[in-house]
């Protein structure tokens, strides 16, 4: 079978995590919303299930905030910075199809207090450095 490559968006309004191809927005005072990728989906394959950590728990930068499972697997998702978590995107967890389809909305992961903002925003990635990390993977991506 053919590879088909890469073909989706990475919106200019967020920051970007690429060890593990997760998102991160501004959502209100000292407050974020996470999510996946549609890069990290099209690499992980279609989610059929995703459960957050409790709401308070304490994440650090890289280890695990909730777990989503694909067709052939069950992966941990990466926490793009530290935080406490506010909440978890119930609706995802009871309609993980969103997770999919609308990635960078409806199908957001967590929302979230940074406790390392200054320190670890400069790790972060923009739009177009995001997009370049893709190219370097997958140089055939195709950004709607």
């Amino acid at each position: 079978m053919a590879h088909l490559p890469f073909s989706g968006s990475i919106p200019d309004d967020r920051l970007y995590y690429p060890d593990h191809d997760m998102w991160v927005q501004p959502a209100g005072e000292g407050e974020f919303l996470i999510g996946a990728t549609s890069f990290g989906i099209f690499l992980a394959g279609k989610i059929i299930a995703f459960t957050s950590k409790p709401n308070g728990a304490q994440v650090e930068r890289g280890r695990g905030m909730g777990t989503v499972e694909c067709q052939k697997t069950v992966l941990a998702v990466h926490a793009p910075l530290s935080f406490t978590l506010l909440e978890g995107n119930e609706t995802a967890e009871e309609r993980p199809s969103l997770i999919n389809t609308a990635p960078y909305d409806a199908g957001w992961m967590a929302r979230v207090r940074p406790t390392r903002w200054v320190d670890e925003k400069p790790l972060l990635l923009d739009a177009a450095a995001y997009r370049r990390h893709v190219l370097a993977i997958e140089p055939e991506a195709i950004f709607v």
